[in-house]
């Protein structure tokens, strides 16, 4: 298909002249063209809950979640590999943003990077892909080469494959397992899909992702309970949420966590149970590190 012929390279005729309108008007017509991005996603809850049953299967054996794109797509892939570190308390090794141009291009245009699908392989390569990891590929417009040869080499090496498009029978799905494409029409600006295409992208991936991190047992009821107490907002945080889901005092959820050397889950089972941190420690061990799995069973 030709670039001209894409929904997102489409003029909305919804704004031919927001040009001229008053800023109230131009706001609120881009709130309601932002409206139909959720609905655009509702699309594809089939294809995102497979696409998790997936790639959590493939992180729980070992594997990696690895973004592949190129431009706004390359940067929303780094910017949820990046955000799971200090959310979930994974590695840095076990997602990882791959952008086309590589670390300059998340500031600066890298021209004709996307161009290339020999280049992702390449980059794909010095990562060591093994088939236990999964490749996520972004691209909009779902044609991006960048995105299709790393999609393509992944294939190869029998990792797991996800594309995420906004447009309907894209090519880049033709190179995936899993294809899902969030149709959200002609962008406000003709042609600036950072706009509803990359929100669509980001509520695609934050739901992937999250998933992904409530299957390893990351949550527990509702909380993020692998957060690293690093300073003292998230040290306060960790201990708001112990005090939330155990009803401990704050004084009680302080010495919890001390004693449970700042490990969340720990201290929460510690404070349900009343184990020592020794037999709440080896109890989680039985029950594959998963605070759900100990206290729903």
């Amino acid at each position: 298909m030709n670039i001209k012929d894409l929904t997102t390279e489409k003029r909305n005729s919804a704004t031919m002249h927001i040009d001229n309108m008053s800023t109230l008007d131009m706001v609120k017509t881009i709130n309601k063209e932002d409206q139909k991005v959720a609905e655009a996603v509702g699309t594809q809850e089939e294809q995102i809950a497979q696409a998790i049953d997936m790639a959590s299967k493939k992180y729980h054996d070992g594997g990696r979640l690895i973004y592949i794109g190129a431009g706004t797509s390359g940067r929303l892939g780094i910017l949820d590999a990046v955000e799971l570190v200090p959310t979930y308390g994974i590695s840095p090794d076990r997602a990882i943003g791959l952008i086309a141009g590589g670390k300059t291009a998340m500031y600066l245009a890298v021209e004709g990077a996307e161009d290339s699908e020999s280049l992702a392989a390449e980059d794909l390569g010095k990562l060591n892909l093994t088939s236990k990891d999964v490749v996520l590929g972004l691209a909009a417009s779902g044609r991006t080469p960048y995105v299709i040869g790393g999609l393509d080499y992944a294939q190869k090496i029998g990792a797991g494959t996800i594309s995420i498009a906004c447009v309907n029978n894209s090519l880049i799905g033709k190179h995936a397992e899993i294809a899902i494409e969030a149709v959200v029409g002609p962008e406000v600006i003709t042609g600036s899909t950072r706009m509803k295409a990359g929100t669509a992208q980001k509520m695609i991936l934050n739901t992937i992702s999250t998933g992904v991190m409530i299957k390893q047992g990351k949550v527990y009821q509702n909380v993020m309970i692998d957060v690293l107490p690093t300073n003292k907002k998230l040290v306060n945080r960790a201990i708001r949420i112990i005090t939330s889901v155990t009803n401990v005092s704050i004084e009680q959820a302080k010495d919890v966590l001390l004693k449970a050397d700042k490990n969340v889950g720990l201290a929460i089972v510690m404070a349900k149970t009343g184990l020592n941190s020794d037999d709440a420690s080896k109890l989680l061990e039985k029950n594959n590190n998963n605070v759900s799995q100990v206290l729903n069973n």
